[in-house]
């Protein structure tokens, strides 16, 4: 049984509920987007959402960092509303979102400048989370000498160093080749697995949400919706050829081609 979460944990609960996400059309006509949905991740809790493309899983995670607002629901993050976007839940997209004009390690930095903290501490706190993603030796290099695998890992350790409670993360390494993305789930369980900060994890992976989550939610077609969850309970790192995950790998593809033969109607 997994026990590396339940103690020391620095990430908040979340709790969602019945979140909805229409959509007015040109044409007049609404589109449901979302929902609705329910769930709660526990505090350090490392979730995964996986879905056919088109169901949502983007939108709901722009809706828990206050970049898009529910048409209905809410969202509480340790017990409070979320009224918009916060330091306190960072969040990593497929694409890098890096400054070209700054270095690696100002990258890093950026985020700290809303917190008053002096100069030298926001140096400090960089290159410490360089450290973790391996790339202190890159910390005054320009973002255009970086490969695509490197720029990724500086947009984590950015995420990572404003300390936040919450990390939104949207098919953040679903651009890579396949030995890079490997290597970077395990620096990210690595990195996680030190700090526990509370995880949602979009993917279109199963092996990759198998490999990296607690627990797997599948969402139907659209409108999307949560369909199952799959509680995973291998101790990390996870081998995802090993009997148990391979199951529920069966068991959620059988749902998951379901939910694509829909979108296909």
């Amino acid at each position: 049984m997994v026990t590396d979460v339940a103690q020391g944990r620095t990430g908040k609960s979340l709790q969602i509920s019945g979140l909805t996400k229409t959509y007015q059309l040109r044409s007049g006509e609404k589109l449901t987007a979302l929902g609705p949905v329910t769930t709660e991740v526990e505090a350090g809790e490392f979730f995964a959402v996986v879905g056919p493309s088109g169901c949502g899983k983007s939108t709901l995670l722009h809706i828990l960092a206050g970049i898009l607002k529910p048409t209905e629901g809410r969202i509480l993050v340790g017990g409070e509303p979320v009224a918009g976007p916060s330091i306190d839940r960072s969040v990593v997209f497929q694409s890098y979102a890096l400054f070209p004009w700054l270095t690696v390690v100002e990258n890093v930095e950026f985020g700290l400048h809303a917190k008053k903290i002096p100069r030298e501490r926001k140096r400090e706190i960089a290159l410490h989370q360089l450290q973790l993603v391996g790339l202190e030796g890159f910390a005054n290099k320009r973002i255009d000498e970086l490969s695509g695998g490197m720029k990724q890992r500086v947009a984590i350790a950015r995420a990572f160093a404003v300390e936040p409670s919450i990390l939104l993360m949207d098919e953040p390494f679903g651009a890579l080749d396949a030995l890079t993305r490997r290597v970077l789930q395990r620096e990210l369980v690595r990195v996680w697995q030190e700090q526990r900060r509370t995880v949602v994890f979009i993917t279109h992976s199963v092996p990759e949400a198998l490999f990296l989550a607690d627990r797997v939610s599948l969402m139907s077609a659209r409108p999307g919706q949560i369909k199952s969850e799959w509680r995973v309970s291998s101790a990390r790192p996870r081998d995802v050829t090993a009997e148990p995950l391979v199951q529920f790998e069966r068991e959620i593809y059988a749902q998951l081609d379901e939910e694509l033969a829909k979108t296909f109607v």
